[in-house]
């Protein structure tokens, strides 16, 4: 019978002696982060102050840039420390609060897609009734219906996890995650267990089936429709498609990483894989919007020429 007790921190055992190279992936993590910080804000202050671009597709937008914020800087300040750090330890607090804001940025993301793909959906099936459809005030309310949920689901989370007597502290990861957690505790999970597994399944499975129903009515509006209906939607749907796919894909590689043994693949894969939904959406996304959508694009241009003369 393994001693349990509650352990002060935890050993993030993924990492490994970077040597002198420490400090070059130290550069090229923190120029990453800047890069995404930078981009990111750089959106929403444009989407806020520009208000040609209060429209109910930019304030999804500006919610989806928000939320990429939001999950990066729950994972790059930790990396950044740990990668200068001879001994790999976080705190327990500072471990429950990374496992809040890495799984609800994830839900958020998920929702906000979904939304949008709604958006899409009126926009292009219902073009003459999108205004009277979707007002301002609705435009509010689905914004607090994204947040809310994986804020209030994963907060639940906590009293689960944080009273766990565990038999161990080593997180074979490079940032906290709850499955890990749970993974390290004597007593009996099976609460723990269901629970995780019905949010991860909401937090999917909800959106999913949004997602696939508004672009189910959007392809039939496409083959019937004219071209001019076509070139509508494949411009404004191509950017939320891939961000969809780029997200899922890391989410996806997440979720099984977290459930099964992933011990016979290269350290150097699993780690980043593990990151790619914590990085890859954050850095990609406001590239594919800005770049694609004309409005954005101009108006950026606009307002850091405004700014260098």
């Amino acid at each position: 019978m393994k001693n349990s007790t509650q352990l002060s921190d935890f050993i993030l055992g993924a990492y490994f002696d970077g040597g002198t190279f420490r400090y070059l992936y130290f550069t090229i993590v923190m120029s990453l982060y800047v890069f995404i910080f930078g981009s990111n804000l750089l959106l929403i202050v444009v989407i806020c102050v520009n208000r040609s671009l209060h429209e109910p597709m930019y304030m999804f937008l500006c919610s989806l840039f928000v939320n990429e914020l939001y999950g990066s800087t729950g994972l790059f300040p930790s990396l950044l420390v740990q990668i200068l750090s001879d001994v790999h330890t976080v705190s327990a607090p500072l471990c429950f609060l990374q496992v809040f804001s890495v799984y609800s940025y994830g839900g958020i993301e998920f929702l906000n897609l979904a939304v949008m793909s709604y958006d899409r959906y009126l926009a292009i099936c219902c073009p003459l009734q999108y205004n009277k459809l979707m007002t301002s005030n609705k435009v509010t309310k689905l914004i607090v219906a994204v947040w809310s949920p994986p804020l209030f689901l994963n907060f639940l989370t906590l009293p689960l996890i944080v009273p766990l007597k565990r038999c161990g502290n080593i997180i074979n990861k490079v940032y906290c995650d709850n499955h890990s957690i749970v993974k390290l505790a004597c007593s009996d999970t099976t609460l723990n267990n269901i629970y995780g597994l019905t949010v991860c399944a909401l937090s999917v499975f909800g959106p999913l089936i949004v997602i696939l129903y508004t672009y189910m009515r959007i392809l039939k509006v496409c083959f019937s429709g004219s071209k001019q209906t076509r070139q509508k939607a494949i411009s404004t749907c191509t950017p939320h498609l891939a961000s969809l796919l780029n997200f899922s894909f890391g989410a996806c590689f997440e979720i099984l990483q977290s459930r099964f043994n992933m011990n016979s693949s290269p350290n150097m894969l699993r780690i980043f894989l593990s990151l790619y939904f914590l990085t890859c959406p954050p850095l990609f996304n406001p590239l594919m919007y800005g770049l694609n959508l004309s409005k954005i694009r101009v108006t950026c241009k606009n307002l850091i020429t405004h700014i260098i003369c």
